[in-house]
């Protein structure tokens, strides 16, 4: 057991069994023992891979998706361009490469990172040292200055921690984290039902609810309502509300008990995209997508891109390309994926972007726009 489990233990033996979500606010963000509090989980040598550290042409594409929606905008500056969980600054350095071939948009930029990980601040302030822009780095999205913004959120609703509910024969109850016989952490229930929760299911259903995500779309989408503006989520999760459970832990790139070792694990839920929907629309702003990740940046060019990567590459090189390209589009599961593989990225994830009601299209979703 780990440090952290330790201290769970101790917690729940006095408090009592804590929520799910509460568990997973401690695993990921303890100040000294948190998961991310405490290393670098990116890469081979982590936990997992993201689609930046994957290719540069995610990134790039992306500081080009900023730059057109700029434009749309009126060009105003100066632009906040913000980007939440933003991991070792890869994504942001790839997009202002990219971003050079529009130097009015570069002169307007005033980069934001909302980071609470000291580990990944010292990476993201390496990596970005030579930027060209001012950047500076928030604990939170309530300390971001007024004005324009354009935000990046790429895998980081997923790490928002989630509340789960089952359905018994007496009710929704709340999934709680306690002790077995063994003084082991284990899962339970409530012993009384949630009475705010009405929806009708099978004995045996789950229910994830992300409060905590839900508040802060509204929260982004209320800015850009007031100051104008878009954002950008990319995550892995699904379109339309559903039950079941989707909370996973990843260590070395595979699947672990998310109860053994609290702290040393990625724990992840997938994305409720519907609730984020209505939780932007909620502020009157409008909603593009969701749409696949491999429609998105297929509209963006990819293809031409990885062509044009590969014009002055060696073989060695140009098969990287493709390899690249391949996991970012792909819908089929990677290969040793186990034996219950999830569909590749290009399926996975998803696409969503909240725009200021004058913005009327967003590049990367082609025609794609659902009605409110």
């Amino acid at each position: 057991m780990s440090a952290l489990g330790e201290r769970l233990r101790e917690m729940i033996a006095i408090d009592g069994p804590m929520p799910v979500e509460q568990f997973m606010m401690l695993a990921l963000a303890h100040p000294t023992m948190g998961y991310y509090t405490t290393r670098d989980p990116l890469g081979a040598a982590g936990d997992f891979t993201t689609s930046p550290e994957i290719s540069q042409m995610f990134g790039e594409l992306l500081g080009l998706w900023a730059a057109e929606t700029w434009m749309n905008m009126g060009s105003p500056p100066p632009i906040r361009l913000v980007e939440l969980g933003p991991g070792r600054g890869t994504l942001m350095a790839d997009a202002l490469r990219a971003a050079q071939v529009c130097p009015p948009f570069l002169e307007a930029l005033d980069v934001h990172l909302v980071e609470t990980s000291p580990t990944l601040i010292d990476r993201q302030q390496g990596l970005l040292a030579d930027a060209g822009v001012p950047v500076t780095w928030h604990s939170d999205i309530d300390t971001l200055p007024d004005g324009p913004a354009i935000f990046f959120a790429n895998e980081f609703f997923d790490a928002l921690p989630v509340r789960q509910y089952i359905r018994t024969d007496a009710g929704w109850c709340e999934r709680l984290v306690g002790l077995n016989a063994q003084r082991q952490l284990a899962f339970g229930v409530s012993a009384s039902p949630e009475t705010h929760i009405a929806t009708p299911a099978p004995t045996g259903a789950m229910l994830e609810i992300g409060a905590i995500a839900y508040r802060t779309t509204m929260k982004i989408a209320a800015r850009i309502m007031k100051q104008g503006g878009a954002a950008l989520l990319i995550d892995y999760g699904h379109t339309q509300t559903a039950f079941g459970e989707t909370l996973q832990a990843l260590s070395k790139h595979r699947r672990v008990d998310p109860l053994a070792d609290p702290g040393e694990a990625d724990l992840t839920t997938h994305v409720d995209f519907d609730a984020l929907k209505r939780a932007a629309r909620a502020t009157g702003a409008h909603v593009v997508g969701p749409v696949r990740q491999a429609d998105f940046l297929t509209n963006l060019g990819i293809f031409e891109r990885a062509a044009s990567l590969k014009k002055n590459a060696s073989p060695q090189q140009a098969d990287a390309i493709d390899a690249a390209l391949v996991r970012l589009v792909s819908a089929e599961p990677e290969v040793g994926a186990g034996d219950n593989p999830a569909p590749g990225m290009g399926e996975l994830f998803k696409v969503m972007a909240i725009l200021h009601p004058e913005l009327h299209e967003s590049p990367g979703f082609g025609h794609h726009r659902e009605e409110a």
